[in-house]
Formats: structure tokens, sequence, C-alpha cells
């Protein structure tokens, strides 16, 4: 199994056979399914840039579909696509991969790309496990992953999980002209550009030390998920299920296919994850904050939000704050709201711009507020637990991880 005893291991990864075509490639790679959940037409422009190539789309199920039409008929799709999936499509990386992501800002990301032992994670509120949920986890996003995991012949990971420590990542860096390319091509929208490099041999016996150097080194909390918590999540419950049908603990579900990046990195920023309510009457939200907040000029205060609604804009603060955060604060008021609203909806929206736009809607409220520093996220998760869930993002939309690699999860 793992000659290495770690918990981050080298994978079976699989990529298109045409991986070195760069142009057939940008087609392959699709943006991360939680993205653009409220703009639709994205994932139009998305099918229409594809143009019935082989991709990525293929066997993803956006949530902008949730609750639409399309969430079945893409869905069937899927269905369909995994279990035509044919291997000889793909070619086998057995190692590690090298990624550098060229983000449309021009600052560029590292990380490696490996599986993940799911036996060591555990999103459950006050876990105490060396692969730790960051958020709190919205248990209802589990089950139309799951449904779409267990009927699956492969999984494409969105995942970046994080690293306190950046050595082992920047070793690869070093090395990276010694290592061959597995793919280099710009992704399709605003995405920037990606190059994979391939660490087996000799190169992943030295990588592999490295990172079982990280692990030792740390006691309690070694990765802390980033992006794709859900999508995780969703892994390990499929992982419960199929442990206790086959007690098989060699069996390649026992894994998932993810992104370690470090927190250091230049290119990472957290950037807070907006709020919009839709079906709602802005008025009454508008009413029922004003007995839990106060109006001030100062955006940048405590415990403060900028409401949108149409063309009004408020910034608040919460006179009597329930949470150490402001997002915490928020989101208890929007589920109490939702509460005592039920036709009410809360979307998480990444992108400031698009939480402006979306308000301007009559039935939507806006919400917008300042996020927490990359630095404190260990701390916090070590002496507090999980964030309220959708906290932060780490970057703005385009900038989430595509879909490109895949593993095989069956046997």
């Amino acid at each position: 199994m793992n000659k290495y005893k770690t918990i981050f291991q080298p994978a079976e990864i699989l990529l298109p056979a045409y991986s070195a075509d760069a142009e057939r490639m940008s087609r392959w790679a699709v943006i991360a399914c939680d993205q653009y959940t409220s703009e639709p037409d994205y994932w139009e422009s998305c099918v229409n840039f594809i143009d019935g190539a082989p991709s990525a789309y293929d066997y993803i199920l956006p949530e902008a579909y949730l609750g639409t039409d399309m969430e079945k008929s893409h869905g069937d799709a899927i269905a369909s696509n995994m279990k035509s999936f044919a291997p000889s499509f793909m070619r086998t990386v057995s190692g590690l991969l090298y990624v550098e992501r060229t983000l449309p800002d021009g600052t560029v990301r590292h990380g490696i790309v490996g599986a993940m032992d799911l036996e060591a994670y555990d999103y459950s509120v006050g876990s105490a496990s060396a692969v730790r949920a960051t958020e709190a986890t919205i248990l209802t996003r589990i089950p139309p992953r799951c449904k779409v995991r267990a009927s699956a012949a492969i999984e494409l990971p969105h995942i970046l999980v994080l690293v306190d420590n950046m050595d082992f990542i920047r070793a690869a860096c070093a090395e990276k002209e010694s290592l061959p390319t597995a793919y280099d091509f710009d992704l399709m929208g605003n995405g920037g550009h990606i190059i994979g490099r391939e660490i087996t041999g000799e190169a992943l016996d030295a990588m592999m030390t490295r990172i079982a150097a990280y692990e030792e080194a740390h006691h309690g909390l070694v990765y802390a998920m980033g992006d794709g918590n859900h999508s995780l999540a969703a892994a390990k419950a499929h992982w419960e299920n199929v442990k206790a049908e086959t007690g098989d603990m060699t069996h390649p579900a026992r894994f998932a296919l993810c992104e370690l990046t470090a927190l250091e990195d230049d290119s990472l920023v957290f950037h807070p994850i907006y709020r919009i309510l839709k079906n709602c009457d802005p008025a009454d939200v508008l009413a029922a904050l004003s007995a839990v907040t106060a109006e001030t000029s100062d955006e940048h205060a405590a415990q403060t939000v900028t409401v949108l609604a149409g063309a009004e804009k408020h910034v608040l603060t919460f006179t009597a704050p329930d949470h150490a955060l402001t997002v915490g604060t928020l989101q208890n008021f929007l589920d109490r709201y939702h509460a005592a609203h039920p036709e009410t909806e809360c979307d998480y929206i990444h992108g400031e711009d698009s939480v402006v736009r979306l308000s301007e809607s009559d039935d939507c409220v806006g919400f917008l507020m300042n996020g927490m520093d990359k630095s404190e996220l260990f701390p916090y998760v070590e002496a507090y637990g999980t964030l309220p869930r959708k906290t932060f993002s780490m970057g703005e939309a385009d900038s989430k991880r595509y879909y490109l690699e895949a593993r095989k999860i069956t046997k």
C-alpha cells in the first residue's frame, strides 16, 4: 500500500492521453463546480467553448445546476459518461505532480498533487483529526456530490489543502527543470496558465522523505482545508460507505486526489466569501437588520457589513455580536431570518462585483464584509475549531482550481 507511511502520498494520476496538446487541454480543464453558482451564463459560455470536445465538464456537476432541470439531465449524462469511461483514454503518472499556476493577476501559485488518506480526515464539529475542515460543513451539499461519487469510475478534484511550511514545495520548485512536463497550457475563461511536472522515481523518494518530515514535525493539525471542503467531505462520506460495505482498507475510495499549497505562498490571498439573500423582501430584511445593527461611516470597523439592496447601500455594525468573527455574526442573523422566512435562499458569492450586480434585483440583498488574514487560520482552528461555513476563499473566482487530473476510485 503506502510504503512511505504518510497521510499524503503518491497516486496513480490519470491525465488525458493528449496532455501535451495545449489547445485540447484548454477544453479539457474546467473550473471548480462551486464557482459561479448564481451565474448560469458562465457555465453556458463554458459549454460553448468546449464545443463537444472531451472535457472534465462531462464528469462534474456545477452547483449552479442544483435545483434546476440541469441537475437531473447533466447528472444523468455524468452517470452515463462514468459507465462508459475507458482508462485507455488516459495516461498514468505514478507519483506526484508539481504544479505552477499563473493566476489572472500574474502571481504564481505552487503546489503538489497527490492522494490524501481519508482515514486521517474528519469534518465533524470538534474534530481533532490530522486533516481538518477549516469551515463548518454544509451537510446538505454532501449528498448530491456523494451520489455522483458513488456511481463514478474516477474522481477529478478541485481540492486545495493547506500546509504551514513551504519547504518541500520550495524544493520541488528548485528542481523543476529536471522534472518531465506533464502539461503546459492556458486555462479557459480568465483562468490564466498552468504547468504540471511529474515527480517520479528518485525524485519521488526524495520528495516523500520531505513530506514525511513535515508530517512528523506536526502534532494535531497537519493539513488544513483550503478550497473544496465539501468535495473532500463527500469523498469521506463515500469512503465510509465503501468501508462499511466491503471492509477493504486498501480500496482506492479510501483516498482523495488533491493539491497541497502553502499558506506562505505569495499568490495565496484570503478573500471573504460574501452572501446574498434571494427571494426576499429587501425592506423587511433591512428592518430586521435595524434591530441588531447601527449605521456607521467606517466600513472597516469591527463586526461591520455593507448591505446592498437595489440602489440602497448601508454600512452597518452589529451592536451585540454573537460570534468572534463578523462573518459568523452575519451568518447567524441570516440563519435566523431564513428560519422565519423559509422561502428565502442564502447563496455564497466569490467576488464583490458579482454581489453588487446580483443585489440590483428587486428580491435580493447583498452583504459584503472584511475577511480574516491567512496567518490567523491554523491558530484559530487549533484554538476554536472550524470557522463559520464559507468564511474565506483563496483568491477570486477565476483563480480557483480547475478539474484537470483524475484518479480511479473503483477496483
